[in-house]
């Protein structure tokens, strides 16, 4: 009978940015989910990368980099733009660390319902 050997793993701390040695994670991990609730309210609406940049103001490129989770490129200032111009509010919320939490962090909190996932079909998907 073959014997397997363990595999080797790292318990990841929550943040695959922290993770990886970026310098900066808690940033990084902040832009990547403001990313994500864009393109989840752009499909939320149908619409295809080419009326979503429109909608936005960038060129299609750029919203196909926002699908593909690209972080670089977009400020945290931009992204919340972007937001607002999904007809998002945005609220930044500033409160005092407990004592008994390590460091001061960065989250992003959707409140209220999560926009309902509108699948495009494989065609129109991909000729965006």
């Amino acid at each position: 009978m073959k014997q397997q050997k363990a595999l080797a793993f790292e318990r990841s701390s929550g943040n695959v940015f922290a993770d990886l040695g970026f310098e900066h994670p808690e940033e990084e991990l902040a832009r990547a989910q403001l990313i994500l609730q864009i393109v989840t309210l752009i499909q939320s609406r149908g619409l295809t990368q080419t009326a979503a940049a429109r909608l936005l103001g960038l060129p299609q490129p750029k919203v196909s980099l926002l699908y593909r989770g690209q972080v670089t490129g977009f400020s945290t200032d931009r992204l919340i733009r972007f937001l607002n111009r999904l007809d998002q509010n945005v609220e930044i919320v500033i409160r005092m660390k407990p004592a008994t939490q390590r460091a001061a962090h960065v989250r992003v909190v959707r409140r209220g319902p999560q926009p309902a996932q509108r699948r495009m079909p494989m065609s129109d998907a991909s000729a965006t």
